[in-house]
């Protein structure tokens, strides 16, 4: 736990002290690819930080339409508001991949914080990581077409496959999660593909999503 807690970027500068007394308290649960973790409106028990796997940090209407607010892999940090200010889970949390979570109880976390003050300040900036991460999508829900929201999550994409620009929709994601994770509906979605398609951006197939002119996508992606 000691070494995964050093890879948590608010963690990187705490003390080996400060790290252990985290590990120490830290609890270790393990779920399957789709289980959730959390509903939101639940209470807040606690501070996770994923160790392996992957989580989705979600809102669901009234109508069930899923909104993504956060995609999350190994060495990131959640329900950061709840545990800091014991409220309610403010969305929630389902695994899109195994997953082994760490749990640092909110009692331990808050008894480290005021004993700790570095931690108290990684804490704040993880609350301003996310912020920004929020205004973020603020803007580009209220700023960006359907359309250019898709040519940014699809140049996002190959930058997580190492800069590839050939982005396999088996192992990226269905139409359905790219509209959860864009704020709209599928149709929507599979209409914005083929004209990015149609535009020569982008090509498909029944397996792949080929990214034919970068420089030209970057541009739909900001509004150009």
């Amino acid at each position: 736990m000691f070494d995964l807690l050093r890879r948590v970027p608010y963690f990187s500068g705490l003390s080996d002290e400060l790290l252990a007394a985290l590990a120490a308290v830290a609890i270790e649960r393990r779920y399957a690819r789709g289980e959730m973790v959390f509903l939101e409106g639940d209470p807040c028990t606690a501070l996770y930080v994923v160790a392996r796997g992957e989580v989705k940090i979600f809102k669901v209407s009234p109508q069930g339409r899923e909104q993504v607010l956060h995609q999350l892999g190994p060495g990131s940090t959640f329900n950061d508001v709840a545990a800091l200010d014991g409220g309610p889970n403010p969305a929630s949390v389902a695994t899109t991949a195994d997953a082994t979570l760490l749990c640092i109880p909110r009692a331990e976390l808050r008894r480290l914080a005021q004993a700790y003050p570095a931690l108290a300040w990684a804490l704040i900036e993880s609350l301003a990581h996310r912020a920004r991460h929020l205004v973020v999508m603020v803007e580009d829900l209220a700023l960006r077409s359907v359309k250019a929201r898709l040519a940014k999550l699809l140049l996002a994409e190959a930058e997580a496959t190492a800069g590839q620009v050939e982005l396999d929709r088996g192992q990226m994601v269905t139409q359905v999660e790219m509209a959860a994770r864009l704020g709209t509906v599928r149709e929507m979605v599979g209409r914005a593909l083929r004209e990015l398609a149609d535009e020569g951006l982008i090509s498909l197939d029944r397996h792949r999503i080929v990214i034919a002119d970068r420089r030209k996508l970057a541009a739909v992606a900001e509004g150009m």
